[in-house]
């Protein structure tokens, strides 16, 4: 008896065995494929569409005043464009983007990370991400005069007087950094000044401009560590730090080493003791992948993300999620 029984077990483990091998062959238990970094930079492509606003003027019309969706007043003298050195007449296109919060910068891949003097990047507070472009017929146009913005301060949480001008610089690999604006903006003239519950930025190019000023934190620094799942690198998942608190900041590892497979910020400014959410982005099927840890820093720290800690959510979902974080 006991040896049917052994014979009956065996060959009930046979059949589940080969049961289960069949439904992955049938590929209703798929394997799991990362993403390819074209498919990962899509989700940001698309994002930023998303985001972006469209305006129509005439160019004979001279001083064109726009408002965005949140109110910032857009000032633009279109006598002052040009095409290949020419004046522009006839329709102008414009192209206008506004990020205000932590989620729409996460999901457009636009984190507020400053190059210091020294060329090391540290996180910025910020008081608004802008894109300009004008074109005409698809062609970029350039400007010889300043484009002017009013930024309400209740969108960036109150005046704070010691916001200046950045000017954003894409690198090969798509990512965003900002470098301080040194024109003199004493007056206004190419800089930014406060009246009221406004700032007036005066912006001297198109392309992308923020109304920033670095996080000041007064604890010892360190670097961290970051270890993304299994199959992600640099080229197909971000990670970004949410600081506690900071609700128009997001910092980027931007860094990652092949040999540990561990991505860093490696510059040695994240405060010892900060509370804040690390952060893996990835894609799945068109939608983001992500996974969040709530943190307070140690020195020398090495959070470890896997697989089973994600969740798919669409891009709506995650600005949500991201913006709810303390």
């Amino acid at each position: 008896m006991n040896t049917l029984k052994n014979i009956f077990g065996l060959l009930l483990m046979t059949t589940l065995i080969f049961t289960s091998c069949t439904k992955s062959d049938d590929g209703e238990n798929p394997t799991f494929e990362a993403p390819s970094q074209e498919e990962f930079n899509a989700l940001f492509e698309e994002a930023l569409i998303n985001n972006t606003q469209n305006f129509q003027f005439n160019a004979e019309d001279g001083w064109i005043n726009l408002t965005s969706d949140n109110g910032v007043s857009i000032g633009i003298n279109s006598s002052c464009l040009t095409l290949n050195g020419d004046p522009v007449t006839g329709t102008v296109d414009l192209e206008y983007i506004e990020l205000f919060d932590k989620g729409s910068m996460l999901t457009t891949n636009k984190p507020t990370m400053g190059i210091m003097p020294n060329g090391d990047k540290a996180l910025l507070i910020s008081g608004g991400e802008f894109f300009i472009e004008a074109t005409q017929n698809g062609t970029p146009l350039d400007i010889s005069c300043d484009i002017q913005l009013g930024i309400p301060s209740e969108l960036t949480g109150g005046i704070d007087n010691d916001m200046i001008l950045w000017t954003g610089t894409i690198d090969e690999d798509g990512n965003l950094a900002w470098e301080e604006d040194e024109r003199d903006g004493a007056n206004g003239e190419g800089g930014i000044f406060f009246e009221g519950n406004l700032y007036y930025a005066f912006l001297d190019n198109f392309g992308w401009t923020n109304v920033d000023r670095f996080y000041n934190d007064p604890r010892e620094k360190t670097t961290i560590l970051v270890d993304a799942p299994e199959g992600y690198d640099n080229t197909n998942c971000n990670i970004y730090l949410s600081y506690d608190g900071e609700d128009n900041a997001l910092a980027y590892l931007d860094t990652y080493d092949s040999n540990t497979g561990l991505f860093s910020e490696h510059y040695g400014q994240i405060p010892i003791g900060l509370e804040c959410h690390v952060i893996f982005v990835t894609e799945e099927n068109g939608n983001y992948k992500y996974a969040i840890k709530g943190v307070t820093i140690a020195e020398n720290e090495t959070i470890t993300f896997t697989e089973n800690e994600t969740s798919v959510v669409t891009e709506s979902q995650l600005v949500n999620i991201i913006n709810n974080l303390p």
